[in-house]
C-alpha cells in the first residue's frame, strides 16, 4: 500500500480546506514572498481556469506562459500546458509539486546532437574524402 502524501505534515484534503493565508505560512520563503506581493492577471486567470476545469465547467485546454507560477494545492490533478519557448508542453500537476514553480518541470533547452562534419565545417574537413 503506498504512503499517503503529506506536505509539511498536512494531507492534500487538509491543504485544500485551509485558507490561503495558512497555506502561505507552509510554503518556502521565496514562494511566500512572491505570493504576498500579489498575483498578476495572467496567474489569476490560470488559477480561475484550473478551478473551472476541476468543477467540469470548462473542457478547453489550459495554456500559459506563466512559468513563474507557484504550484498550489488547488492545482493538483489539473493538466496545464506550459510554454517552453517553442511549444506548449503538457504537465500533469501532482501533489509532490506543491511549492515549486511550473517552469521547473518544463525544460527550455534540448541536448545538442551534432551531425558529422561536412564540407566547410573546419579546415581539416577539406581533406575528408567524399564517398
Amino acid at each position: 500500500m503506498p504512503r499517503e502524501f503529506r506536505y509539511r505534515g498536512y494531507t492534500l484534503e487538509q491543504l485544500n480546506s485551509m485558507s490561503t493565508e495558512s497555506i502561505l505560512q507552509l510554503l518556502p520563503s521565496r514562494a511566500r514572498r512572491s505570493l504576498n506581493r500579489g498575483i498578476s492577471d495572467e496567474k489569476r486567470k490560470v488559477l480561475e481556469d484550473i478551478r473551472e476545469a476541476k468543477e467540469g465547467k470548462s473542457e478547453s485546454q489550459i495554456k500559459t506562459h506563466a512559468r513563474d507560477m507557484i504550484i498550489l494545492p488547488v492545482m493538483v490533478g489539473a493538466t496545464v500546458s506550459i510554454y517552453n519557448g517553442k511549444e506548449f508542453v503538457p504537465l500533469v500537476i501532482k501533489s509532490e509539486m506543491i511549492g515549486h514553480y511550473l517552469g521547473e518541470y518544463v525544460i527550455t533547452n534540448k541536448k545538442v546532437q551534432h551531425g558529422t562534419p561536412g564540407i566547410g565545417a573546419s579546415r581539416s574537413s577539406l581533406y575528408v574524402p567524399l564517398k
